[in-house]
This record gives C-alpha cells, sequence and structure tokens, in this order.
C-alpha cells in the first residue's frame, strides 16, 4: 500500500474532509512519527503495536564472494513489534497454545 493509497483509504473512510484536508492529516501523521522516531523515542500504538529505535554496534562482517572482512558501521535501526490484537488478525487461524508457546520462546 503508498501513502497515496492510504489517503485515498482515508478519505473514504472518514467524511467531512476533502480529499486534500485528508492528505494533509497523514502527511501530518508520518511527520510526527518521523520527528518521534529520530529523537529516539518509541511509538506505541495501542492495538496495532511498538515502533522502537535501536542502536547497533560497529561489528565486522564479510564480504560473502571473498570472505574478507569488512568493518560495518554503527548505526541506529527501526525495529517493530505487532501486538496482540493484530498478530491475531494476521493469523486467525492459530491456537492459543501456539500463541502461548510463542510467548515463551518455544516452538512446535
Amino acid at each position: 500500500m503508498t501513502k497515496a493509497e492510504i489517503i485515498d483509504a482515508v478519505y473514504e473512510k472518514v467524511g467531512g474532509f476533502s480529499k486534500k484536508e485528508a492528505a494533509e492529516v497523514v502527511e501530518a501523521v508520518f511527520d510526527t512519527m518521523k520527528d518521534v522516531l529520530a529523537e529516539g523515542e518509541k511509538i506505541k500504538i495501542s492495538g496495532f503495536g511498538n515502533f522502537v529505535v535501536r542502536a547497533k554496534k560497529e561489528r565486522i562482517g564479510r564480504n560473502p564472494q571473498t570472505g574478507a572482512p569488512i568493518p560495518i558501521s554503527a548505526r541506529r535501526v527501526l525495529t517493530f513489534k505487532p501486538s496482540q490484537v493484530l498478530k491475531t488478525v494476521l493469523n486467525p487461524h492459530r491456537t492459543r497454545e501456539e500463541e502461548e508457546a510463542d510467548a515463551r520462546g518455544s516452538s512446535y
């Protein structure tokens, strides 16, 4: 789904907005999220999930073709962890036992 498709969906689902106003709302939400994440804060959206910025240290990697070591610089990465509500929507066929096993870290 593209940003334009998100704008169209907001325009159709929420009455009382022009398409331009819907675009401004979507842009404002994304800009706010970018600003918060750039500051290193996390975003928690109830029923959806958490966006968290993590710091990764510098490390040595390997060139897969030559095997030569390559330094990988330190950086910040964005991670997303879906909420249990979103997981249930994505996997409605899963049993409660499977979900509890995943929560404990074991697998079938």
